[in-house]
C-alpha cells in the first residue's frame, strides 16, 4: 500500500500487518515541468504535458518500487489522500507502476483499523473526473502564474496568482476602508448593579440628537452631547441607587454549531487557542494522521451515523438524556446549497467516545479536545437562560437606564464547552425582579462610569478571518486556504502584526496599479475578481462531479485569459511602466537643462506615453557621454551595498576597489564603474566557503544520484568538502541537475 506520508504509514501498518509493505511517496512524485506556461491540445482533448518528477520523488519511487519486485508483489493499493490531488498523486502513481498485475485505487476519510479494511473491500478505479480537475487548476494555475508574473515584473513585483491576488485584494480594500474613516465621537455612561450592567438610554430613534455610527445605525446608549452624558454620570454618582421601572420576562435559547470544517476550524482554534492557520493546519494534520481525527482539508458538516451514535451514547451516559438534541448541520446541506467541494464528513474524532488522546505532545491534546466537543455539542441539545430585560431610572435623570439580567437553567451543549466558555452565570440576581424594586449601584471607583470615545475603522482581517471572507466569496478550497494566505507573507505583499494582517507598498501597488489592468476591462469580470475567481472554482467542481469536461472549462478559461492578457499588455504599453519612470529620472537629472528640454519637448516626465518613454530611453542610451557619464542605477547600487555586507567588508573599502570614494561617484551602464565593482564583489563572493545550504545539498544530490561523495566533489576539482567554495558548488549543482535531466530525457525517449 501506498501512501503520502510517513506518519499515516505508520499507522496503517499497524492495522495491516506483516503481510503486507506499506510505503510512502511523500506527497507529488510528478507534476508540471517547471519551464513552461502552458501545453498545446487538440480540440476536446486537455494538453498532456510530459509530466516531470518533483524533488527527490523518482529515487523514493524507484525504492519502493525494489521492495515491491523483491517481494514477488502482485497487487498495489495507493491510498492517497481523498481529494483532488490526492486523486492527482494516485494517477501518476497508478501508470508508475501499471506493469504490476493489479493496481487499485483505495480512500478512506479516517485512519481506523475498519476503515482501512472496508477501503480494501471496496477498492475502485482511478477517478478521472477528479484527476481532470485537478489538471485544470493545474493549467489555469500555471497560465496565470507564469503570464502575469511576468506582466507584474515591471512594477518590480515578483507574483501574481489565479486565488493569491483576489485575496490580497480583500485585505488591501479593508486598508482603504480603514484609511478613509471619518471617526465619529460619543459619549456612554453605565452602572453595575448586582451583577448587571445598566447603559444610560440617551435618544430614541426619532429624536433629531440620535446618534448613529458610520453605517447609520442608532446606538440608543450613546450620546454627542457631552453635557447630557456627564449630567447623567453626576446623577448616578450622587444617587448610589435606581428604581425598577419595566420588567420583561423572556427565554433565551443558543444553538450548538455544527461540526468543524477546514476554515471553521482554523478560526476557532486561532479564537480559541490564539493558534495561526499554519499551527492549526500542522497539528490538524499531525492527528489526521495518527487517526485520531478524520481528514481535514473539508467543506463538509455531514458525519456518518455510527460516529453520532457512539458520541450521543456518551453525552447521554455523561448528562443526561435531556442534553441530546437533534443533531445540527451547516449551510452544505441545505436545499439549493453549493459551493461543496466534495463528500467528505466534517472534521471529528475517529473514535467519539474518547473525549481525550494519549500522545506527548500539548498541542495535539489541546486541538483534539476542541474537535471533540465541537463535534460533541453538535448532537446536544440547545443551552437555555431566562431573561429579564430590565428598565431603571432616577428621580434626578428624565432618562431612563436599560439592563439585562440573564442566568442559565440547562447547560445543554455548553456543558462539553465549558473550558472555551468562561464564567457562567447559573443564578438570578439577589435583588428583587418586580417592579418598584430599589437597585443598589455596587461601590467601586470606577462606577458608575462614563467613556468618551471615537467610532474605530473596521478591523482588518486575520489569518482566520481571510479565510473566512475566501470562503465566504467562494475563492479557493480547504486544501489551500493555508498555503495562499502563507504564500502572500512569502511573496512580501502583506504582514503579519500581533493577530493582523497588514499590505505592505509592494501589496498595495499591486492590488491598486497592477491588478486594474485585468480588471478594469470593457466587457468583462475581471481577471482578479473574486466574482471570476469563484466561477472557475465552481467550474473544477462540476469538472470533478462530471457535470462538464475539462477539456470545455479549460478552452474557456484558456479564450477568456487571452483576452483579458492581450488587453492588459495593450493598456500598458501606453504609459510608461515605473521601471522606465525611475530609468529616465536618473538619467534626465544629469544631462544639462538645455538638453533635457530639447528631448522632453516642453512635456514633464509624468506626462510621457508609454511609447514616447521607451523612445527616450533609446535615445538616452544611444548618446550616453554627451552630457558626462551615467550615474549607477538604483539597482547597482543597491547590489553593491548587498554584495558587500555578503562578503563582510565596508562600502569605503568595496569602493576603493574600483578607486571610488563615494557611491555617487560610481558610473552606470555596461562599461561603468559600477558594473566592474558588481563583477568583482560577485567573484570574492564566490570564493568564500560554501554556504551550509549548499553543502547539505551537494550531500544530498550524491545520496540521489547513488555516486560516491568523493566522485561529486571532483566535478569541481575537489577532495574533500570542506575545500568546497560558493563557486565549487554552484558548478557542482549544476553539473549534478544537467545529468539528472539528460537521463530524464533518456527515460522518457
Amino acid at each position: 500500500m501506498i501512501l503520502e506520508s510517513g506518519a499515516k504509514a505508520r499507522t496503517v501498518k499497524k492495522y495491516l500487518g506483516k503481510d503486507w509493505i506499506v510505503n510512502a511517496c511523500k506527497g507529488h512524485v510528478q507534476d508540471l515541468p517547471p519551464s513552461k506556461a502552458m501545453w498545446a491540445s487538440e480540440d476536446g482533448k486537455l494538453p498532456e504535458p510530459p509530466w516531470d518528477w518533483t524533488e527527490g520523488a523518482e529515487r523514493v519511487v524507484a525504492g519502493i518500487r525494489r521492495k515491491a519486485e523483491d517481494s514477488d508483489v502482485e497487487e498495489i493499493y495507493i491510498a492517497t489522500d481523498p481529494d483532488r490531488e490526492g486523486e492527482f498523486i494516485a494517477w501518476r502513481l497508478s501508470i508508475l507502476f501499471s506493469d504490476f498485475p493489479e493496481v487499485k485505487r483505495v480512500t478512506f476519510n479516517e485512519i481506523t483499523k475498519s476503515a482501512v479494511n472496508e477501503a480494501i473491500d471496496n477498492c475502485a478505479d482511478i477517478d478521472m473526473d477528479l484527476v481532470d480537475a485537478a489538471k485544470v487548476r493545474r493549467f489555469t494555475d500555471r497560465l496565470v502564474g507564469f503570464r502575469c508574473s511576468k506582466f507584474s515584473k515591471s512594477w518590480r513585483l515578483p507574483s501574481m496568482g489565479r486565488v493569491q491576488t483576489p485575496t490580497l485584494g480583500f485585505i488591501v480594500q479593508r486598508e482603504l476602508e480603514r484609511e478613509a474613516h471619518v471617526p465619529i465621537e460619543y459619549h456612554s455612561v453605565h452602572a453595575e448593579s448586582d451583577g448587571v450592567r445598566f447603559n444610560v438610554r440617551f435618544h430614541e430613534k426619532d429624536d433629531s440628537d440620535a446618534w448613529k455610527d458610520d453605517s447609520g445605525k442608532h446606538r440608543a446608549d450613546r450620546t454627542s452631547d457631552g453635557d447630557l452624558a456627564e449630567h447623567a454620570f453626576q446623577a448616578l454618582l450622587k444617587a448610589g441607587e435606581m428604581t425598577i421601572t419595566s420588567v420583561k420576562e423572556g427565554k433565551t435559547n443558543r444553538n450548538p454549531q455544527p461540526p468543524f470544517t477546514t476554515d471553521t476550524l482554523l478560526q476557532a482554534a486561532n479564537s480559541t487557542l490564539k493558534w495561526s492557520v499554519s499551527k492549526t493546519a500542522r497539528v490538524a494534520q499531525s492527528l489526521y494522521q495518527s487517526g485520531h481525527i478524520t481528514y481535514i482539508r473539508t467543506d463538509s458538516t455531514r458525519t456518518n451515523a455510527e460516529a453520532r451514535n457512539k458520541v450521543r451514547e456518551h453525552i447521554k451516559e455523561k448528562y443526561g438524556k435531556d442534553h441530546l438534541g437533534p443533531g445540527m448541520l451547516g449551510s452544505d446541506v441545505k436545499k439549493g446549497a453549493s459551493n461543496v467541494q466534495d463528500a467528505h464528513e466534517a472534521i471529528r474524532p475517529t473514535r467519539p467516545e474518547s473525549t481525550s488522546i494519549t500522545t506527548d505532545r500539548a498541542d495535539g491534546k489541546k486541538l483534539y479536545g476542541l474537535i471533540w466537543a465541537r463535534f460533541a455539542a453538535s448532537q446536544m441539545s440547545q443551552s437555555v437562560r431566562e431573561r429579564r430585560d430590565l428598565q431603571a431610572g432616577l428621580d434626578e435623570l428624565d432618562i431612563p437606564l436599560n439592563g439585562t439580567a440573564s442566568w442559565r437553567i440547562h447547560a445543554g451543549w455548553e456543558a462539553v464547552f465549558s473550558q472555551y466558555l468562561g464564567d457562567v452565570r447559573t443564578t438570578s440576581p439577589d435583588s428583587p425582579l418586580i417592579i418598584g424594586a430599589v437597585w443598589s449601584i455596587d461601590a467601586s471607583d470606577d462606577n458608575p462610569h462614563m467613556t468618551t470615545d471615537e467610532t474605530k475603522p473596521p478591523r482588518r482581517f486575520s489569518e482566520s478571518s481571510i479565510v473566512q471572507e475566501m470562503k465566504r466569496a467562494g475563492i479557493g478550497r480547504p486544501s489551500t486556504y493555508v498555503s495562499t494566505v502563507s504564500k502572500l507573507g512569502a511573496r512580501g505583499y502583506v504582514e503579519l502584526e500581533g493577530n493582523s494582517l497588514i499590505p505592505t507598498d509592494d501589496g498595495r501597488t499591486m492590488w491598486l496599479q497592477v491588478v486594474p489592468f485585468y480588471n478594469a476591462q470593457d466587457n468583462a469580470e475581471g481577471l482578479f475578481t473574486p466574482e471570476f475567481t469563484a466561477k472557475m472554482e465552481k467550474d473544477l467542481d462540476r469538472v470533478e462531479h462530471a457535470q462538464t469536461s475539462g477539456a470545455s472549462v479549460w478552452a474557456s478559461f484558456l479564450d477568456v485569459f487571452r483576452a483579458m492578457h492581450n488587453s492588459a499588455l495593450e493598456d500598458r504599453r501606453k504609459v510608461p511602466t515605473p521601471r522606465q519612470m525611475a530609468l529616465l529620472e536618473s538619467r534626465l537629472t544629469v544631462l544639462d537643462e538645455a538638453y533635457r528640454e530639447e528631448l522632453l519637448a516642453g512635456k514633464a516626465i509624468g506626462d510621457l506615453s508609454g511609447e514616447e518613454a521607451r523612445g527616450l530611453i533609446e535615445t538616452l542610451m544611444e548618446a550616453n557621454g554627451r552630457n558626462g557619464p551615467i550615474p549607477a542605477s538604483e539597482k547597482q547600487t543597491a547590489l553593491i551595498v548587498k554584495l558587500s555586507d555578503r562578503i563582510g567588508i565596508g562600502l569605503t573599502e568595496a569602493l576603493g576597489l574600483v578607486d571610488s570614494t563615494d557611491i555617487s561617484e560610481l558610473t552606470g551602464g555596461r562599461d561603468g564603474s559600477a558594473s566592474a565593482l558588481i563583477s568583482t564583489l560577485i567573484e570574492q563572493s564566490g570564493a568564500m566557503p560554501a554556504t551550509p545550504a549548499q553543502v547539505d545539498l551537494v550531500n544530498k544530490l550524491a545520496e540521489q544520484h547513488e555516486v560516491p561523495l568523493d566522485q561529486v566533489l571532483a566535478i569541481a576539482g575537489l577532495k574533500e568538502i570542506d575545500e568546497m567554495s560558493k563557486t565549487d558548488a554552484s558548478d557542482i549543482i549544476g553539473e549534478m541537475k544537467k545529468r539528472r535531466g539528460a537521463r530524464r530525457r533518456r527515460g522518457r525517449a
